[in-house]
C-alpha cells in the first residue's frame, strides 16, 4: 500500500532518522545474504560515546532454533556502519 508522506512527517527528525538508520541497516543485512522481509527486526539506542543505533535481524521461526541473528551497529550521527555482529 503506498502512502505520501505528508510535510509534517518529512520534518520529524527521529522518523527521518530511524528511516536512514533502517535503509542502510537493510543494504548491508541484503549484501551479507539475510532475507530482510523473513527476518524479525528489533531497533534500539544506545548512548554510549554519542549516539548508536543496534538494528537486529532475527529468524521468524525462532522457537527451538539457537543463534542466527546479524546485529549491526549504526553511528547516529553519520549513519556509517560501525560494527557487525553475527550470532552463532
Amino acid at each position: 500500500m503506498a502512502a505520501t508522506l505528508t510535510n509534517e512527517v518529512l520534518q520529524d527528525d527521529m522518523a527521518v532518522a530511524l528511516a536512514r538508520v533502517i535503509a542502510a541497516a537493510n543494504k548491508h543485512a541484503r549484501e551479507l545474504g539475510v532475507d530482510v522481509v523473513q527476518s524479525i527486526i528489533t531497533i534500539s539506542q544506545q548512548f554510549d560515546n554519542g549516539l548508536n543505533w543496534h538494528v537486529n535481524y532475527g529468524p521468524r521461526e525462532y522457537i527451538n532454533q539457537r543463534g542466527g541473528d546479524l546485529m549491526i551497529e549504526i553511528n547516529g550521527e553519520d549513519m556509517k556502519i560501525k560494527r557487525v555482529l553475527r550470532g552463532q
